[in-house]
C-alpha cells in the first residue's frame, strides 16, 4: 500500500493535468433550460404516489428545489472540510507532498463552494441551509473531530454525493448547466476520495476494538446528519407541494432507500474492511437508508 506522502504527489501530479476552473468554464449567463434539477430516479418522491399525481412541470420543478438544497449541503459539509484539513496542514512539513495536496485539495473545495453557490442562485430564488440542530453539530464535529473520524466522515459526505451525480452527469435529461457543473464536481472529488481513504487507512493503523466502536459510530452519526439535511421540508414547500403529505411519504420511500444502499456498497464494503462498519454503526446506516 502506497504511503500517505506518495499518494499525495500523484494526486497533485493529477491536479495539474485534470484540475477545471468553473468560473471560465461555464458560461453563467447562459439562461436555463426546461432541464430536470436531477434525475428523476433520485427524486425523493420518484416511486410514490405522491410523485405520480405531479405533472411534468411540477416534477421539474421539485427536481430543481432538490438540486439546489443538496448543492447547499455540499457547501456546507465542504466549509467543514476545509476546517478540518486546514487544521491538519498547520502541524505538517512544507516541503512534503502532504501539504501542498492538502492546500490543493482546500482550493479545489473553495472553488467547488462558488460553483455550487453560483449554481443554487441560478436555479431557484430561495435560500437553503441545514436545520439549525445541523449546522450546531457540524460546528462541534469540525471542532473536534480528528484522525479516521475526520477523514472517513469527509469520505462517506463525498461518496453519497459522489454517486449521485455522476448518474445526473451522464442524464440529457437533466439541465445541462447542472450537468456540467456536476461533471466538474465528479471529476475533481474522485481525487479527494483517494487521499480520504489513505488517509483514513493509515489513521487507524494499530487502532483498538474500543477506538474503532467510538469512530465508526461517529462516523456513522455524522453521515445520518448528512443525509437528513440533503433534501429538507422546505423544498417540497418552495415546489409548491404540501409539505406535510411529501415528507410523510419520502421516509417512506422504499424506491429511494435502495437506490442509496445500492450505489453505497463500495463505500460500506470499504467500511468493513477497515472495522469501522460495527454492529452500532451498522444500526444507523440502516436507519438512514445507506445499509
Amino acid at each position: 500500500m502506497p504511503g500517505t506522502d506518495e499518494t499525495a504527489q500523484r494526486l497533485l501530479d493529477s491536479s495539474a493535468r485534470l484540475s477545471r476552473d468553473p468560473e471560465t468554464e461555464i458560461d453563467w449567463d447562459a439562461p436555463l433550460g426546461d432541464g430536470y434539477g436531477l434525475s428523476p430516479e433520485w427524486s425523493t418522491l420518484y416511486g410514490t404516489s405522491y410523485w405520480e399525481e405531479l405533472t411534468e412541470v411540477q416534477r421539474r420543478e421539485l427536481t430543481r428545489h432538490e438540486a439546489a438544497s443538496v448543492a447547499s449541503t455540499g457547501i456546507w459539509f465542504e466549509l467543514i472540510l476545509q476546517q478540518l484539513i486546514l487544521r491538519d496542514v498547520y502541524a505538517l512539513n512544507p516541503a512534503g507532498a502532504d501539504f501542498k495536496w492538502s492546500l490543493t485539495e482546500i482550493a479545489d473545495e473553495c472553488r467547488h463552494s462558488i460553483m455550487f453557490a453560483r449554481l443554487t442562485g441560478k436555479l431557484v430564488d430561495v435560500e437553503y441551509r441545514p436545520r439549525p440542530i445541523a449546522r450546531e453539530l457540524g460546528r462541534l464535529f469540525k471542532t473536534v473531530a480528528t484522525g479516521e473520524s475526520a477523514y472517513a466522515a469527509i469520505l462517506v459526505a463525498e461518496e453519497v454525493l459522489d454517486v449521485m451525480q455522476r448518474d445526473w452527469m451522464r442524464d440529457r435529461r437533466v439541465e445541462p448547466l447542472i450537468r456540467t457543473v456536476n461533471h466538474i464536481h465528479v471529476v475533481e472529488e474522485s481525487r479527494h476520495m483517494v487521499f480520504a481513504r489513505e488517509e483514513t487507512r493509515q489513521r487507524l493503523i494499530g487502532a483498538g476494538r474500543a477506538r474503532r466502536w467510538t469512530s465508526g459510530l461517529l462516523i456513522a452519526v455524522v453521515a445520518d446528519v448528512i443525509m437528513s439535511s440533503m433534501v429538507t421540508r422546505a423544498v417540497y414547500a418552495n415546489a409548491g407541494l404540501d409539505a406535510d403529505r411529501a415528507v410523510r411519504e419520502a421516509r417512506r420511500n422504499e424506491h429511494h432507500r435502495a437506490l442509496l444502499r445500492s450505489s453505497c456498497a463500495n463505500l460500506m464494503d470499504f467500511l468493513g474492511e477497515v472495522g469501522l462498519l460495527t454492529p452500532a454503526a451498522t444500526r444507523v446506516y440502516r436507519r438512514t437508508g445507506l445499509r
